[in-house]
């Protein structure tokens, strides 16, 4: 069991998406991919407002959704801990899609394309495969 969680928000406020909603997204992201596990604690709303500078109501306000969704628990006093995660066994067997997805990756960045660019094409294409999908 992890002390403190190796997970720190970065809050992007030109995204258009709500500060507590891109909170919940990261956690979900790090919670697919490994980097939290059950009994790993979340930064306190005291440590992320220190290090995103936005209202501890909000970082409380994703925490709940969180909590709601089964992922994390407060223990009082004690601070906010993951639950359970996502992905599963597909996690543990990414890393050759990881290493073909990081190539892909950099053969974009050499090609010209910005983050923005990128992140525009792939959720294109994932918009496209998974179209239809109720889950996606």
């Amino acid at each position: 069991m992890a002390e403190s969680a190796a997970v720190e928000f970065r809050i992007d406020r030109r995204s258009g998406v709500a500060t507590y909603l891109q909170i919940v997204q990261q956690t979900k992201q790090a919670l697919r991919l490994g980097v939290l596990e059950p009994g790993d604690r979340l930064p306190t709303a005291r440590e992320v407002v220190e290090a995103t500078a936005i209202n501890p109501n909000t970082v409380l306000k994703a925490y709940r959704e969180l909590e709601r969704e089964g992922l994390v628990e407060a223990r009082r006093g004690l601070g906010t801990f993951v639950r359970r995660t996502l992905g599963g066994a597909a996690a543990a067997g990414d890393a050759p899609l990881r290493a073909e997805l990081a190539d892909w990756a950099r053969r974009a960045r050499s090609a010209g394309l910005d983050k923005d660019d990128v992140s525009a094409l792939f959720t294109a294409v994932l918009d496209s495969t998974f179209k239809g999908d109720q889950d996606s």
